[in-house]
Protein backbone atom coordinates (compact mmCIF):
# COMPACT_ATOMS: atom_id res chain seq x y z
CA UNK A 1 0.00 0.00 0.00
CA UNK A 2 1.20 3.54 -0.69
CA UNK A 3 0.22 6.94 0.63
CA UNK A 4 -1.51 9.66 -1.38
CA UNK A 5 -1.96 13.36 -0.82
CA UNK A 6 -5.18 13.89 1.11
CA UNK A 7 -4.87 17.42 2.43
CA UNK A 8 -2.68 20.46 1.95
CA UNK A 9 -2.11 22.58 5.05
CA UNK A 10 -1.16 26.22 4.76
CA UNK A 11 -0.16 28.33 7.77
CA UNK A 12 -1.53 31.84 7.28
CA UNK A 13 -1.83 35.19 9.04
CA UNK A 14 -5.41 36.06 8.01
CA UNK A 15 -7.53 32.91 7.76
CA UNK A 16 -10.64 34.71 6.47
CA UNK A 17 -8.82 36.53 3.68
CA UNK A 18 -6.94 33.42 2.61
CA UNK A 19 -10.05 31.22 2.78
CA UNK A 20 -11.86 33.64 0.47
CA UNK A 21 -8.97 33.65 -2.00
CA UNK A 22 -8.31 29.89 -2.09
CA UNK A 23 -12.01 28.92 -2.09
CA UNK A 24 -12.57 31.16 -5.13
CA UNK A 25 -9.31 30.11 -6.82
CA UNK A 26 -10.03 26.38 -6.50
CA UNK A 27 -13.83 26.42 -6.59
CA UNK A 28 -13.85 24.94 -3.09
CA UNK A 29 -16.29 25.37 -0.19
CA UNK A 30 -14.98 26.90 3.06
CA UNK A 31 -16.00 25.66 6.47
CA UNK A 32 -14.68 27.71 9.37
CA UNK A 33 -14.13 25.82 12.60
CA UNK A 34 -14.76 26.99 16.17
CA UNK A 35 -10.98 27.38 16.55
CA UNK A 36 -10.85 29.97 13.75
CA UNK A 37 -9.13 27.66 11.29
CA UNK A 38 -10.80 26.76 8.01
CA UNK A 39 -11.23 23.59 5.98
CA UNK A 40 -11.64 24.01 2.22
CA UNK A 41 -13.03 21.10 0.24
CA UNK A 42 -14.25 20.40 -3.29
CA UNK A 43 -17.98 21.20 -3.65
CA UNK A 44 -18.59 17.69 -4.99
CA UNK A 45 -16.59 16.11 -2.17
CA UNK A 46 -13.35 14.22 -2.46
CA UNK A 47 -9.73 15.20 -2.04
CA UNK A 48 -7.43 16.87 -1.67
CA UNK A 49 -8.81 19.21 0.94
CA UNK A 50 -6.99 22.34 2.13
CA UNK A 51 -6.57 23.31 5.78
CA UNK A 52 -5.83 26.95 6.60
CA UNK A 53 -4.49 27.44 10.10
CA UNK A 54 -3.76 30.75 11.80
CA UNK A 55 -0.57 31.82 13.43
CA UNK A 56 2.03 31.97 10.71
CA UNK A 57 4.51 34.83 10.73
CA UNK A 58 4.85 36.89 7.56
CA UNK A 59 6.47 34.95 4.71
CA UNK A 60 10.05 36.10 4.15
CA UNK A 61 11.48 33.70 1.52
CA UNK A 62 10.55 31.36 -1.32
CA UNK A 63 8.46 28.38 -0.23
CA UNK A 64 10.11 24.98 -0.26
CA UNK A 65 6.81 23.35 -1.25
CA UNK A 66 4.06 24.92 -3.34
CA UNK A 67 0.91 24.10 -5.32
CA UNK A 68 0.92 23.53 -9.07
CA UNK A 69 -2.52 24.16 -10.58
CA UNK A 70 -3.71 22.91 -13.95
CA UNK A 71 -6.18 24.62 -16.27
CA UNK A 72 -7.20 24.45 -19.92
CA UNK A 73 -6.78 28.22 -20.53
CA UNK A 74 -3.67 29.60 -18.81
CA UNK A 75 -4.15 33.24 -19.86
CA UNK A 76 -7.74 33.44 -18.66
CA UNK A 77 -6.96 31.61 -15.43
CA UNK A 78 -3.99 33.86 -14.63
CA UNK A 79 -6.16 36.93 -15.26
CA UNK A 80 -8.92 35.50 -13.03
CA UNK A 81 -6.49 34.73 -10.19
CA UNK A 82 -4.89 38.18 -10.44
CA UNK A 83 -8.38 39.71 -10.16
CA UNK A 84 -8.96 37.60 -7.00
CA UNK A 85 -5.87 39.08 -5.37
CA UNK A 86 -2.94 36.99 -6.60
CA UNK A 87 0.15 38.71 -7.98
CA UNK A 88 2.93 37.68 -10.31
CA UNK A 89 5.98 36.36 -8.47
CA UNK A 90 9.63 36.19 -9.47
CA UNK A 91 11.40 33.15 -8.05
CA UNK A 92 14.24 33.25 -10.56
CA UNK A 93 12.41 31.87 -13.57
CA UNK A 94 13.98 32.45 -17.02
CA UNK A 95 10.76 32.89 -19.00
CA UNK A 96 10.83 29.62 -20.95
CA UNK A 97 9.39 27.41 -18.21
CA UNK A 98 6.19 25.49 -18.67
CA UNK A 99 4.39 27.44 -15.93
CA UNK A 100 3.41 30.86 -14.64
CA UNK A 101 4.43 31.76 -11.08
CA UNK A 102 1.90 33.65 -8.96
CA UNK A 103 1.61 34.39 -5.25
CA UNK A 104 -1.53 34.40 -3.13
CA UNK A 105 -2.50 37.49 -1.09
CA UNK A 106 0.01 36.59 1.66
CA UNK A 107 2.85 35.96 -0.80
CA UNK A 108 2.77 32.14 -0.96
CA UNK A 109 3.90 31.11 -4.43
CA UNK A 110 1.98 28.72 -6.64
CA UNK A 111 2.22 27.84 -10.32
CA UNK A 112 -0.21 27.56 -13.19
CA UNK A 113 1.01 24.76 -15.45
CA UNK A 114 0.94 25.32 -19.21
CA UNK A 115 0.12 21.70 -20.08
CA UNK A 116 -3.62 21.01 -19.78
CA UNK A 117 -3.27 17.29 -18.95
CA UNK A 118 -1.09 15.44 -16.48
CA UNK A 119 1.79 13.46 -17.96
CA UNK A 120 1.07 9.82 -18.75
CA UNK A 121 2.74 7.29 -16.49
CA UNK A 122 5.57 5.32 -18.09
CA UNK A 123 4.66 1.97 -19.61
CA UNK A 124 5.31 -0.94 -17.30
CA UNK A 125 6.88 -3.99 -18.87
CA UNK A 126 4.84 -7.15 -18.50
CA UNK A 127 6.33 -9.87 -16.35
CA UNK A 128 4.09 -12.57 -17.86
CA UNK A 129 6.05 -15.35 -19.49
Amino acid sequence: MTSRISQITLDVEDVGRMASFWAAALGYVAERGDDGNTLLFPAAGGEPTMWLQAGAPAKDRKLRCHLDLRTTDVSSEVARLLALGARRADVGQRGDEGFEVLADPEGNEFCILHRPDPPSPPAVASTDA
